[in-house]
């Protein structure tokens, strides 16, 4: 069984809860998954929260930045 391909930007993220891969609908959850539906992370984080990640963690070289001695 394959899972479900996860929407980056869902036209409204606020009617479904994204917190399986059922996507239910944020005011019927079959998973039981608590109380509360589980917000897209466009809610959380914004419109470029997929740009975030391995990429934004890995520190850019500068080219201004010394070189160390040769031993």
């Amino acid at each position: 069984m394959a899972t479900k391909k996860f929407p980056n930007a869902p036209q409204h993220p606020e009617r479904v809860c994204w917190g399986c891969d059922l996507y239910c609908p944020a005011k019927d959850m079959r998973c039981g998954n608590g109380s509360d539906r589980t917000p897209h992370p466009v809610e959380l984080f914004g419109e470029d929260w997929a740009e975030w990640g391995e990429a934004a963690q890995a520190p850019e070289a500068s080219p201004e930045a010394p070189v160390p001695p040769a031993r």
